[in-house]
């Protein structure tokens, strides 16, 4: 019997797929694709916070080192990435300089509007002027810009304008809805600052000299104080200026607290050097036209929908509005507003409702 002279054909080993290095390499790539997209997410992110930090674009390091620094308490957070150099820097080509004057209350001239058709200067005036129906006392406006959102409430008779204080002075804040509550206050607004060298203070110890009533009720200096005497005259007439507390008396100052800077005095606005070193953050501000109209200003801050604002932003709205006299009060955490017991604004301070333990107020009671 002859063999067949046809070889079989045979297929080498290392030419045949495995099965099993399929499935291992579909379950490695999937692995190997979270680990990748978590890598890039991760490199992406510290080069973008590096960029913000150190890049050639000054915009974040100025937000960021005026932010901190003004805080008095969270100064750690520009003094963990900034050497003392570049935050001086940076502090610098950061400021405000402040009109070198004492508000003139001869300046100031009540005037009442008729209910007669009216010539406005502008949309600003029309805003002030034109009440709500069957409402003289207020009127509430939405204002915006670029980054941040808030109200300015204009008061037509500043003679119910006061000063309220914690009734715990020297032990303990109060929230600003029990102030109003107990003072029957319409309006409520956060008026000057208060001594936190903890950073968790309780707002019983208000900076600098409280005038209620015509009588100093408190009188604290630090040494990181600044400002001056912002408050009413016994003639109901907003007057700024730096001075002691024994001249302030003699001003006549009914109700003031002590706080800053000054961003309109005499109908000079101040100079405003970049963001004007305080950063971008929610922000207080009062301020009485010349026909004697007051102004509460609330901006929100710290918020997606409202960034904050700075001394520049402060000083443009007040003057738009017709300021002749406006400060800067207490911002930040402390930033609230109260109409009818209600919490107007968005405040970020974490306490009940956002409120934070303050120890000064300014009210409206009818």
């Amino acid at each position: 019997m002859k063999k067949s002279s046809k070889k079989e054909e045979v297929t080498p080993l290392h030419s045949i797929p495995s099965t099993q290095g399929v499935k291992e390499k579909k379950k490695w790539s999937l692995k190997k694709k979270l680990l990748l997209i978590g890598g890039s997410a991760f490199v992406v992110g510290i080069s973008t916070l590096l960029f913000l930090f150190y890049g050639p674009w000054p915009g974040f390091r100025n937000f960021w080192i005026t932010s901190a620094m003004t805080t008095m308490s969270h100064q750690y957070l520009a003094t963990w990435f900034y050497s003392d150099e570049t935050i001086q820097k940076v502090l610098e080509s950061n400021k405000i300089i402040e009109v070198g004057e004492v508000s003139d209350p001869d300046l100031i001239s009540f005037r009442k509007y008729g209910s007669n058709m009216m010539i406005y200067k502008n949309k600003y005036e029309k805003e002030i002027l034109t009440k709500d129906p069957g409402n003289d006392l207020y009127k509430v406006i939405n204002v915006s810009g670029k980054g941040y959102q808030g109200f300015l409430v204009a008061i037509y008779d500043p003679s119910k304008i006061s000063i309220a204080t914690t009734q715990y002075l020297g032990q303990r804040g109060e929230a600003i809805t029990d102030v109003a509550k107990r003072e029957n206050a319409i309006i409520a607004m956060n008026a000057g600052g208060f001594y936190d060298p903890d950073w968790n203070s309780n707002g019983a110890i208000p900076h600098g000299t409280v005038i209620q009533n015509g009588q100093i009720v408190s009188d604290f200096q630090d040494a990181n104080m600044g400002g001056g005497f912002i408050g009413f005259t016994k003639e109901n007439k907003l007057v700024l200026g730096k001075m002691t507390k024994e001249e302030a008396i003699e001003v006549g100052y009914r109700d003031a607290v002590e706080f800053g800077p000054f961003l309109i005095v005499n109908g000079k606005s101040s100079f405003i050097k970049g963001n004007g070193g305080w950063g971008i953050a929610p922000r207080t501000a009062i301020g009485q036209r010349k026909d004697g109209i007051v102004l509460f200003l609330v901006i929100n801050g710290r918020l997606p929908s409202s960034i904050g604002a700075d001394m520049g932003d402060l000083t443009e709205i007040m003057e738009n509005y017709g300021a002749y006299n406006a400060a800067n009060l207490d911002g930040g955490s402390s930033s609230e507003l109260v109409i009818s017991n209600k919490i107007i604004n968005t405040p970020v301070a974490g306490g009940t409702n956002g409120l934070r333990d303050m120890s000064t107020f300014w009210i409206v009671k009818e």
